[in-house]
């Protein structure tokens, strides 16, 4: 098979609109153009943003299938609860709703290519249907007993570690090793060097033409600064953000202290709550909540403490602590030595409750040997510690900080896309 020349490589480039020059760039599109003309599966790794669906419109354009259909799902978007209808299509009366028999997406694309984008988030039960689609090119219809045949071509793209969630039980090993044919690595932005300024002077100049204004470009700093920032959403944040300031600023020049305005100071409003750990699996986005509102009750008491100390050793201030007695009766419990290792009873943890649809009021229990409160009680401030209200707020505050982009907002609470869906429908968040 011929090794695609540098001209070829820059050909494609131009019809895709890629913009960008490094090594690792040229050889994730050099791989795809290899693999176009074959009917061999594709799975293409990398972040979200970094423009993986480019690579699987090339290797289609490129196929013998380029006069067929071309579908791209994202396995995350679709509930699922639906997405086996979706795929592979239902008879007439298959579950409640099923009006009339309706086709999927595997049967309106014969002859052509799908492109299952985030297909770590496919369900277990769905991934037995795809393998059986791989391997021999048949299906059955939701609510059916009828075996049908397609000859689609399926390419895959995941931004996660699929061997991490096969040792978890939630990829099928045999599907993975069925899509992984030919693997394509996309590389992330900060991966690519001064790839970013190039894709910066395009979009500007798409802006420019859009807003009718002169293009925005960078001063050596900050051109420093842009190279040296990580880019956790890739080309969409760059774009995004070269967007804002093209309509924002008024100079045209924008320096490094003008682009520190737009670089987010961090890359998630949320905490890192917990590692890696053998069992960090088990833990929900509900868990996770349940560790931010202890650590904030307990960083709470130690402030409290700290402020009861100085009040106390200035003799001048002891009218300021019977003022406020109710505000600190709790110290003393608080000051009172923490347990360790060396006790006999193991150290106070919350047990985690399972979430589900139905259940709108949950109990939450504590294993509590001292004094420590129910977090849904109210604190001596009277203060709700409302679980469902800290859970909305911080849903709110993740679509605020991501221009109401789901996609972003999820990957940013930890969470998949389509747990963040049925939160935001569950608490009647309206866009931000």
């Amino acid at each position: 098979m011929d090794y695609k020349t540098s001209s070829e490589v820059q050909a494609v480039k131009q019809r895709f609109e890629i913009i960008g020059n490094s090594p690792k760039l040229n050889n994730a599109i050099r791989i795809a153009m290899q693999v176009a003309p074959t009917d061999m599966s594709v799975l293409i790794s990398g972040e979200s943003g970094a423009g993986k669906e480019s690579f699987s419109k090339i290797i289609h354009s490129l196929s013998h299938r380029k006069h067929g259909q071309f579908i791209a799902i994202n396995c995350g978007a679709i509930p699922e609860g639906t997405i086996d209808s979706e795929l592979f299509g239902h008879e007439k009366g298959a579950f409640t709703g099923a009006h009339e028999s309706r086709k999927g997406y595997f049967e309106v694309t014969n002859g052509g290519t799908i492109f299952l984008d985030e297909i770590g988030e496919l369900p277990v039960s769905t991934q037995a249907r795809l393998l059986r689609v791989l391997e021999n090119g048949e299906f059955i219809k939701v609510g059916s007993s009828k075996v049908l045949k397609t000859d689609v071509r399926v390419i895959a793209a995941t931004n996660v570690d699929l061997n991490a969630a096969i040792e978890k039980n939630k990829f099928r090993e045999d599907l993975y090793y069925r899509l992984n044919t030919v693997p394509i690595q996309v590389p992330a932005l900060r991966e690519r060097g001064e790839d970013v300024l190039l894709l910066f002077r395009k979009f500007a100049s798409d802006f420019s033409e859009t807003y009718r204004t002169k293009p925005a470009y960078l001063t050596e700093g900050a051109q420093e600064m842009l190279l040296k920032f990580r880019f956790p959403g890739n080309i969409r944040q760059l774009k995004n953000l070269v967007e804002q300031m093209s309509v924002l600023e008024m100079e045209r020049e924008i320096d490094a202290d003008t682009l520190l305005k737009y670089l987010p100071k961090t890359t998630s409003y949320l905490p890192a709550l917990i590692g890696k750990t053998e069992n960090s699996e088990n833990f929900s986005e509900r868990d996770l909540l349940y560790k931010v509102l202890f650590d904030m009750k307990k960083d709470m008491s130690e402030m409290k403490s700290l402020i009861h100390e100085i009040l106390s050793e200035d003799g001048s201030r002891s009218e300021i602590l019977s003022q406020h007695e109710r505000l600190f009766n709790d110290v003393e419990a608080y000051n009172r030595p923490e347990r360790n290792e060396d006790y006999d009873h193991p150290p106070i943890k919350p047990i985690m409750l399972e979430s589900t649809r139905e259940q709108n009021t949950r109990d939450r229990i504590v294993e509590d040997e001292y004094d420590i409160e129910d977090i849904t009680h109210e604190t001596d401030d009277g203060d709700s510690l409302s679980l469902e209200k800290k859970e909305k707020e911080m849903i709110i505050m993740a679509l605020k900080k991501n221009n109401n982009k789901r996609k972003y907002a999820a990957k940013d609470l930890g969470i998949s896309e389509r747990t963040l869906y049925r939160k935001i429908k569950q608490y009647e968040i309206d866009s931000i």
